[in-house]
């Protein structure tokens, strides 16, 4: 697994409130975005989920060798049981974040690892939307990155479990290109939607002056 822009930017983008104790990363990959949560909070229970066994196991093996790791903690299972589990167990996470599969079916490769990390067939939006709502605090947030063209459905499903879209944000390659991803904030609370766009580059490796205030703290060279 490698660390992507669009991991990075949700770490770096979605809201953390100051009251946060609980954080679970659906989907950890690398364990970047738990990382990410480490860094930029307090949180006391900082979990990720990860079905794939070499994600999971690169995961923990990041985990451990952090600066955060007696707060860090991965969970080897797919999400679907995994929610079951806490709901059943009557527990909640004040923030739930999600970097999700999002590549159709159509388009699989032949690496089972890559397309579980890829495509909508290991976990679909509706079961994302459905067991995220399950184990969200009345209060708490959900944060995700998705392609751009799927964000209007997106938001008209999240509503079918009592999630609305407080914040969103467009994120363009450069100044010329279309919107290619829609980062996303959800809670049970509707409210007024606060709309932001984002320019990553002006030229290739020329990064715009938001972009660096907002993912400078992640990077070792920016």
């Amino acid at each position: 697994m490698k660390v992507g822009t669009d991991g990075v930017l949700l770490g770096a983008w979605c809201t953390i409130k100051d009251d946060v104790d609980s954080i679970l990363d659906i989907g950890s990959g690398t364990g970047i975005l738990g990382l990410m949560m480490a860094q930029r909070s307090e949180a006391f229970t900082i979990d990720a989920v990860e079905m794939d066994e070499a994600a999971y196991e690169q995961t923990v093996e990041n985990f451990e060798g952090s600066d955060w790791g007696d707060r860090l903690f991965c969970y080897h299972s797919n999400f679907i049981d995994f929610a079951d589990e806490i709901a059943e167990e009557e527990e909640s996470y004040d923030l739930v974040i999600s970097n999700p599969p999002f590549y159709s079916d159509e388009f699989e490769t032949e690496n089972d690892s890559r397309n579980k990390a890829r495509f909508t067939s290991s976990l679909s939006f509706n079961d994302l939307l459905k067991n995220v709502a399950k184990i969200l605090s009345d209060d708490g947030q959900f944060s995700t990155i998705i392609p751009r063209k799927e964000e209007a459905m997106f938001i008209d499903l999240a509503k079918r479990y009592d999630l609305y879209v407080n914040r969103i944000c467009h994120v363009r390659g450069n100044e010329s290109s279309e919107v290619k991803r829609s980062l996303l904030e959800f809670s049970f609370q509707e409210k007024d939607v606060d709309y932001q766009e984002l320019t990553i580059e002006t030229e290739r490796h020329k990064y715009t002056e938001p972009y660096i205030a907002l993912t400078k703290a992640f990077y070792l060279k920016m």
